[in-house]
């Protein structure tokens, strides 16, 4: 199910009590006491307050009031103002999703931090300029941005914002889709954040970011879970944005879960909280995603005209992004309506902007949704060409995902090495110093103690040698890991590009028995066998299997000869179910790999284990994983 995005940018706010989580004065209010201000310090601190409350519902009134503080503080000289100034400004880029703008602000309020001798807002540029960097799917950068800040975080013992720190550290692993890691920063987030009585809203935000983990995860339940325990956090705290925010994360696992009068009322939930506190961007995503539980249930009208509605009234030009999502789902329920032109507008339009501006993944679910519609009005040439279209993108965008994660761990591995070498140099320097030492003492010892000096000056010397040998034996073997990572994920790629070739040779194949159909209607039937022959030969191929378990072997080491060295009576069909659930494929998708029905898969699992003599509280997946 394909939802409508967030795309909230979260942040870490100026470290003041400008940005507690107490509820915040009225704007008429805010401007009555600026009225009254005495000093042009009180006015900067006013208007602060004033760009916070405008923050997420009228973004471009906070830019403006950024900029006066900006003019205040210039006139003024006060390097504070100037550094919160810009940095206030950039969060208001950054809500507004104008990155570019985002960063150069941040940049600025770092540059006037240094300038005039200030910390004030230097960790929270950096964490923030780490947000952006990870959405640019730079995590490597983002990461070791991060990690300063944490260390900035711990050296001015401000605990609440390392808590904080950790939670985004984690979250540039949850994008790259290393769960693991995501899941262990977040734990250690809580930790830190469990022990701090204030803005306990913060917790609320772990507790949301492991949900989104287990959503991702398929684990449903514990999703629910941690969204209601964010919940009562923002409730607490009347933060009513997130709590909007939230109510349509708890739609979307309803969505997900096809209990769509769950997500509904969900979705209506959050509805109501943004129109009573006219959050228009939450309002739109609420909407967006209530058109689509709307369509699941065959409520169509009802879901178009929540589609439009959607983009009422929106404080700022939606993102690319959503915009392309938005054109697909309305183009997909125009087809459900037997409305083709406008289907093929809408449907068009998303294709054609997510191609022109590179977004491979939004250009695959359009093209679906196209196929699908296609579909529904009998147009199966044109829908298998799109569908064949979609998979050649999901294969491209699997292969850059690979080539992307070697090229960060080859960048890891090279920065490990270069830490390990100074790391190694500085120790031998030590050992010379203390060498230096020894001979200096040496000069002015009494002959009769010379035995005794020598022997605990050589067992020093030794000790540092024997220190100097264990951090280079650590540092070979840590460069050996990495070697071997590079290397297994480079087996990967390579698998993945010769499937890729094989691929391009069947859709061109294809391609060809389609342009011939287009040419020549009337040898539609004959060529339509012969794509019906294609695509079974494609699915049941004894030769492809063979060059898939091959490759399948060189990366995971021989797997099919371990179980017929255990095994010898295991069957070539068993071996290559046991193949793809090492990969960790979906009975559903295996199905559709061996082209038979799920039923049939369950029973061939059940067999396999039974064959292996796994008892029943044994996971086979995991036995598999073990081999």
């Amino acid at each position: 199910m394909n939802c409508i995005k967030n795309l909230a940018f979260f942040l870490i706010s100026i470290n003041s009590l400008l940005f507690s989580q107490e509820p915040l004065v009225k704007s008429d209010s805010l401007g009555d006491l600026l009225k009254l201000s005495k000093s042009y310090k009180d006015s900067v601190d006013i208007l602060a307050q004033m760009v916070e409350h405008h923050m997420y519902n009228d973004s471009r009134e906070s830019i403006a009031l950024a900029n006066l503080i900006l003019s205040i503080s210039k006139n003024n000289n006060y390097g504070s103002g100037l550094s919160d100034g810009h940095f206030l400004k950039a969060n208001a880029y950054g809500a507004l999703q104008i990155m570019d703008s985002a960063m150069l602000n941040y940049q600025e309020a770092i540059r006037f931090s240094k300038l005039f001798g200030s910390n004030r807002n230097l960790a929270s540029a950096m964490a923030n300029i780490s947000v952006i960097e990870g959405q640019n799917g730079n995590y490597v950068k983002a990461i070791k941005l991060m990690d300063t800040v944490a260390k900035m975080n711990l050296a001015e013992k401000d605990y609440l914002n390392y808590g904080v720190t950790l939670n985004n550290r984690a979250y540039h692993f949850y994008e790259q889709g290393d769960y693991v890691n995501a899941m262990k920063g977040f734990k250690a987030a809580l930790n830190i954040l469990d022990t701090i009585p204030r803005d306990i809203f913060r917790q609320g935000d772990v507790y949301r970011n492991i949900a989104k983990l287990n959503y991702q995860e398929k684990d449903f339940e514990d999703a629910l879970s941690y969204l209601n325990k964010a919940n009562d956090i923002y409730e607490k705290v009347d933060d009513y944005l997130f709590q909007s925010y939230v109510w349509s994360d708890i739609g979307n696992v309803y969505l997900e879960l096809k209990q769509y009068d769950n997500a509904i009322e969900s979705y209506k939930k959050g509805l109501t909280i943004c129109e009573d506190y006219g959050f228009k961007e939450s309002r739109s995503l609420s909407l967006g995603n209530l058109a689509i539980a709307l369509r699941e249930q065959g409520k169509l009208e009802e879901a178009l005209n929540s589609f439009h509605e959607s983009t009422k009234n929106t404080e700022h030009d939606e993102s690319m992004a959503n915009r392309i999502v938005h054109e697909y789902h309305v183009g997909y329920t125009h087809a459900l309506l037997k409305n083709k032109d406008s289907a093929l507008f809408h449907l068009n339009r998303a294709i054609s902007w997510s191609d022109s501006l590179g977004q491979a993944n939004e250009l695959k679910n359009a093209l679906e949704f196209r196929s699908k519609s296609y579909a529904l009005w009998g147009m199966e040439t044109n829908a298998l060409e799109d569908l064949l279209k979609m998979n050649f993108i999901k294969d491209s965008i699997f292969n850059t995902k690979k080539s992307k994660q070697i090229e960060q761990l080859q960048t890891l591995y090279e920065t490990e090495k270069k830490e390990a070498e100074i790391a190694l140099q500085k120790e031998e320097i030590n050992t010379l110093n203390e060498k230096a030492k020894v001979d200096t003492l040496t000069k002015g010892l009494y002959a009769g103690g010379m035995f005794t000096f020598v022997t605990v000056s050589g067992l020093l010397f030794f000790g540092f040698r024997q220190r100097i040998k264990k951090n280079k034996i650590e540092r070979e073997k840590q460069e050996a890991i990495y070697q071997q990572e590079i290397e297994h994920k480079q087996k990967e790629l390579a698998s993945q590009t010769l499937h890729l070739v094989q691929k391009n040779t069947f859709i061109q194949e294809l391609m060809e028995n389609l342009e011939n159909i287009k040419n020549s209607p009337e040898k539609f039937k004959m060529e339509f066998r012969r794509i019906v022959m294609l695509l079974k030969k494609e699915n049941a191929s004894d030769k492809d299997w063979e060059v898939f378990k091959s490759y399948f072997a060189d990366v995971h080491n021989d797997f099919d000869q371990k179980l017929k060295t255990i095994y010898p009576d295991i069957s070539e069909k068993e071996i290559r179910l046991a193949a793809f659930l090492r990969m960790n494929l979906t009975t559903k998708e295996i199905a559709a790999t061996l082209n038979v029905l799920p039923d049939s898969i369950l029973k061939s699992k059940y067999r396999l284990k039974k064959k292996l003599g796994l008892d029943k509280d044994t996971d086979l997946n995991q036995f598999l994983n073990t081999l």
